[in-house]
C-alpha cells in the first residue's frame, strides 16, 4: 500500500510537470526543451503526411537564380533599376502577369548610371560650363533610374517587400509603408506581439507610389519556419501594424478580381478585419484573436497573429521560372498570363534559404536540393496558395485550455490507475491511452484544421508507465545502478554490466598495477582549425573523436581517460582486467589509423583537411584510481609509463610513422609485426628505449612487406654499427621498394650528417630527445 501511494504521488508529480511545462511555455516563463522539440517533429511529420503535393496553377516564382547571375545580360545582383523596369514591363506587357509580388528590398540608390557623379561634377568643376548643364538636364530623365522605377511602380499591381529586424542594435533603414492598422487597434485584446526593434525598408519614393508587404517568417526555436506574422506591431511608430507580403498580395488579387484587367486605378483592397469566434464554449470576456478577415476569406492566427505556412510540398512546388529565361523570352505565355508572380532568390549568394520542415526539392535549375533547405519567397507563394484555398491550419488561443484538459484529466486517471495494475495490463492501458489521443489529434487536424500539440500529453503517459515500472527496479538495484554510473564514463557498457554483478571486486581507490597506455593527438589541428567554420571545426572534431572513442571503449574494451583538446588518453587492464591488454592497446591503435583512411575520404568529399594522427603506446606500472582535488576528481592513471607513452605520441611524427610503443609492449605481443624503428632517450629518462612501430597481424602482413622489414632491420644493425655505406646502399633499395617513406629519408639524412660529424666512440646508436 505504501508502495501504491508512492507511486501515485509521483505520478502526481509527473503531471504537475507536464501541466506545468504547457502553461509556462505559453507565457514564455518555463518550458521544457525536448517537448517542444518533440512538438516540431510531430507537427512537421503530420504536415509531411498530409500535403497535397500538387501545384498551384495560381502563382508562380521567377527565379533570381544562379544561372541568371552568371548571364552576361542581367549580371550579378543588385541588378539595375531600369533593368528591373524592362522586367516588370515585359512581365506586365508581355506575358500579361496579374500581380507582382516581390520578395526583395530596394533600400539604397541606384547609381549605376553614373548619374551622381555628374551631379556633382554639375555643381562643382563643370558648374559653369553651359553645354554640360544643358546636356545633363537632356540626359537625367533618363539615366535617374530610380525616378524610372518610381514612375513604373505607380498605379501598378506590384507589392514590395520588406523586412523587421529583431537585433538589439537593429537600425531603420528606408521608409515603412502606411500601416495597415493605425496604433491602438488591439488595446485590450490578449495579443502577444513580437518585439522588432528595426527594419529595412524601401526608398521613400518607392514606398509611396507602391504597395508593400514585410516578409520576415517567424523562426521556432529549432531554426525551421513553420509560421508567418500576417500582423507586425511596431512600437516605434506608436504601436502602428503592418502585414505580411503574403496578405497584400493576397488583398490586392482579391481586389483585382473585381476591377477591370489592367485599371489597377478602379482597384479597391479589401479590408482587413479582426474576428473571434462567438462560440458558446468561448467566454464573452474572451479577448483573443483568432482570424483575420480579408473579403470573403478568414485567415486563422495564434495568440501571436502569426499564420502556420500550409507547404503544398517539398521545395520546388510551385512552377520556377529563371529571370535568365524570361530576360531572353524562352518562356510561353501562357506560363504566366493572368498568375500572382512572385520574384525571389533561390541563389545562395542572396542569403534568401530557410529551414522549412519539409524536404527535398527542385528549383528553376531542375537541380535536385537536399535537405530542408528552402527559398523564403517559396514561403510566401504555400501561404497565398492556403489563404486563398481556405486551408490553413488553426492554432487559436484557446487550444491552450483543450491541451490542459487532457493532460489533466488524462493525467490524474492514469496517475491513479496504473500503480493499482499488474505490468502486462499497466502496459495495455498505456497504449490505448496513447493511442486514443493520438487518434483523436489526427481527427483535429484532419478534420477540423486544428492543431492540438500531442508532445506533452504522450510524454506525460510514457512518463507515468515509467515511473511506476521503473520505480521498484531502481529501488532495489541503487547501488548497481551508482557504480555503473561512477564507472559508464570510462569503461564500455558491456564492461560495466560485468563489474556491476560483482561491485566489490572493483574500486576507485588508487592501486599499483600494470597498464598499457594510449596517446593520440591530431597532427597540425592549428591548420586545421584555420581552415574551418566554428561549426564546421565543431563536426570534424565531434566525428573523429567519436569513432576513435568507439574503437577504444566499444571494439577493444579499453578506459577512455579523458580528452585533452584533440588529444586521447585511454589504458587497458583497469578498472576491468584484460590479461592481454597490450595487445588490445596495439590492436586499437592499428584501427584507428584504418578509420582515419575511412574518416579522411568522407572529409575529403566535403572539401574539408585531411586527418592525420600520432599514436604513442607504452606498457608499465602505474597508480591507477580516483585521484584529483577536492574541487574534481578523475578515475585516472599517473606514473613514468604515462610519460613515455606521451613522449611516444610526440615522437611519431619525427619519425614519420603513425603509432609508436615502448619495448615492453612489444616484446608481450607476440602475434603482430613490428618494424623496429630506433634507440633513444626521452627527456626525463637515463636509460635508452627500442621503439617500435606496429606493421600489423601476421597472418594479414603481405610477403613484400616481410622482405621490406627484414631488409630495414639489416640496415638499421649497419647503421649502429657505423657501416655507412652499406646504409646508404640498403636506403636506397628501401626508398625503391617504398618511395617516398619518411623514416628512409630521415636515416639517409643522419647517415649524411654523421659522415661530416662522426658520432664520438662511445656512441652506441642512440637518439637523444632533450625536447618533450
Amino acid at each position: 500500500m505504501k508502495q501504491h501511494i508512492v507511486r501515485i504521488a509521483l505520478g502526481l508529480l509527473v503531471v504537475l510537470v507536464f501541466v506545468g511545462h504547457v502553461v509556462g511555455n505559453a507565457y514564455k516563463s518555463y518550458r521544457i526543451g525536448f517537448i517542444n522539440q518533440l512538438d516540431h517533429i510531430i507537427y512537421d511529420y503530420r504536415l509531411r503526411l498530409t500535403m497535397p503535393g500538387t501545384p498551384d496553377d495560381r502563382i508562380v516564382i521567377l527565379d533570381i537564380d544562379e544561372r541568371s547571375l552568371d548571364s552576361r545580360a542581367l549580371g550579378r545582383w543588385p541588378w539595375s533599376r531600369d533593368k528591373i523596369v524592362a522586367l516588370l514591363q515585359k512581365l506586365f506587357d508581355k506575358y500579361g502577369v496579374l500581380i507582382i509580388g516581390l520578395d526583395v528590398v530596394f533600400a539604397e540608390p541606384d547609381e549605376s548610371s553614373g548619374l551622381p557623379v555628374l551631379e556633382k561634377l554639375a555643381g562643382t568643376r563643370l558648374k559653369d560650363v553651359g553645354p554640360f548643364q544643358s546636356a545633363l538636364k537632356e540626359l537625367r530623365p533618363a539615366l535617374d533610374y530610380d525616378a524610372k522605377f518610381s514612375n513604373f511602380l505607380r498605379g501598378r499591381p506590384v507589392v514590395l517587400g520588406y523586412y523587421f529586424n529583431s537585433e538589439e542594435n537593429a537600425v531603420e533603414n528606408g521608409s515603412l509603408p502606411e500601416p495597415v492598422f493605425p496604433p491602438g487597434t488591439f488595446a485590450g485584446r490578449k495579443i502577444d506581439f513580437f518585439a522588432w526593434k528595426g527594419y529595412g525598408a524601401n526608398l521613400p519614393e518607392f514606398a509611396k507610389v507602391a504597395n508593400a508587404g514585410h516578409f520576415n517568417s517567424r523562426v521556432d526555436d529549432d531554426g525551421v519556419s513553420r509560421r508567418v506574422p500576417m500582423l507586425v506591431e511596431y512600437p516605434q511608430r506608436n504601436g502602428s501594424y503592418y502585414e505580411a507580403l503574403s496578405l497584400a498580395v493576397v488583398r490586392l488579387y482579391l481586389g483585382m478580381k473585381e476591377a477591370a484587367r489592367g485599371k489597377i486605378d478602379t482597384v479597391t483592397l479589401p479590408k482587413v478585419i479582426p474576428g473571434t469566434n462567438p462560440d458558446r464554449f468561448i467566454s464573452k470576456t474572451y479577448t483573443g484573436l483568432e482570424w483575420l478577415e480579408v473579403g470573403p476569406l478568414r485567415i486563422p492566427v495564434d495568440d501571436e497573429v502569426t499564420a502556420l505556412v500550409p507547404y503544398r510540398g517539398p521545395r520546388g512546388s510551385f512552377p520556377y521560372i529563371s529571370f535568365a529565361d524570361i530576360w531572353s523570352d524562352k518562356v510561353p505565355v501562357e506560363m504566366l498570363k493572368g498568375k500572382i508572380a512572385l520574384i525571389g532568390a533561390s541563389a545562395p549568394g542572396l542569403f534568401d534559404l530557410r529551414s522549412a520542415p519539409v524536404g527535398e526539392g527542385e528549383t528553376s535549375s531542375g537541380v535536385r536540393k537536399e535537405g530542408n533547405v528552402y527559398p523564403g519567397v517559396e514561403i510566401h507563394a504555400n501561404l497565398i496558395a492556403g489563404i486563398l484555398d481556405g486551408k490553413l491550419k488553426h492554432k487559436p488561443p484557446y487550444m491552450l485550455g483543450a491541451e490542459l484538459l487532457v493532460l489533466v484529466l488524462g493525467g490524474i486517471v492514469l496517475a491513479l490507475l496504473i500503480p493499482m495494475l499488474a505490468p502486462l495490463w499497466a502496459t495495455a492501458t498505456t497504449v490505448t491511452g496513447m493511442a486514443l489521443i493520438t487518434l483523436f489529434d489526427l481527427w483535429m487536424w484532419s478534420y477540423a484544421g486544428l492543431v492540438l500539440p500531442l508532445a506533452a500529453s504522450v510524454l506525460m503517459i510514457v512518463t507515468l508507465y515509467t515511473v511506476n515500472m521503473a520505480y521498484g527496479y531502481f529501488v532495489e538495484t541503487r547501488s548497481k545502478r551508482q557504480f555503473a554510473e561512477l564507472f559508464g564514463q570510462y569503461v564500455p557498457p558491456e564492461l560495466v554490466g560485468i563489474m556491476a554483478e560483482d561491485p566489490e571486486q572493483y574500486t576507485m581507490a588508487p592501486k599499483s598495477t600494470d597498464l598499457t597506455i594510449l596517446f593520440s593527438d591530431v597532427r597540425g589541428f592549428t591548420s586545421i582549425s584555420e581552415a574551418l567554420s566554428p561549426e564546421h571545426l565543431r563536426e570534424y572534431i565531434n566525428e573523429y573523436l567519436t569513432d576513435m572513442s568507439n574503437i577504444i571503449r566499444g571494439k577493444h574494451r579499453g578506459t577512455l581517460d579523458k580528452y585533452i583538446g584533440d588529444a586521447i588518453m585511454a589504458f587497458w587492464n583497469a578498472p576491468v582486467e584484460d590479461k592481454d591488454h597490450p595487445r588490445s592497446a596495439v590492436l586499437a591503435a592499428l584501427e584507428m589509423q584504418r578509420e582515419c583512411g575511412m574518416l579522411n575520404k568522407k572529409f575529403t568529399a566535403r572539401g574539408w583537411p585531411t586527418l592525420k594522427i600520432g599514436i604513442g603506446v607504452n606498457t608499465g606500472n602505474v597508480r591507477v584510481g580516483d585521484m584529483g582535488s577536492k574541487e574534481r576528481r578523475a578515475y585516472t592513471a599517473m606514473g613514468d609509463a604515462v610519460n613515455v607513452a606521451s613522449r611516444l605520441e610526440g615522437r611519431t611524427k619525427y619519425y614519420g610513422v603513425g603509432i609508436l610503443v615502448g619495448e615492453t609492449t612489444r616484446t608481450l605481443v607476440k602475434d603482430v609485426v613490428f618494424r623496429e624503428i630506433d634507440k633513444i632517450k626521452v627527456k626525463g629518462k637515463d636509460e635508452a628505449i627500442t621503439i617500435y612501430e606496429p606493421v600489423g597481424l601476421e597472418s594479414e602482413v603481405e610477403r613484400k612487406v616481410l622482405d621490406e622489414l627484414k631488409l630495414w632491420h639489416q640496415t638499421i644493425r649497419s647503421y649502429r654499427s657505423r657501416q655507412w655505406d652499406q646504409v646508404e646502399v640498403n636506403l636506397l633499395n628501401l626508398l625503391r621498394m617504398n618511395p617516398g617513406c619518411a623514416l628512409y629519408e630521415l636515416y639517409a639524412k643522419e647517415v649524411a650528417v654523421k659522415r661530416r660529424n662522426p658520432p664520438p666512440a662511445e656512441w652506441a646508436g642512440v637518439t637523444v630527445f632533450d625536447e618533450k
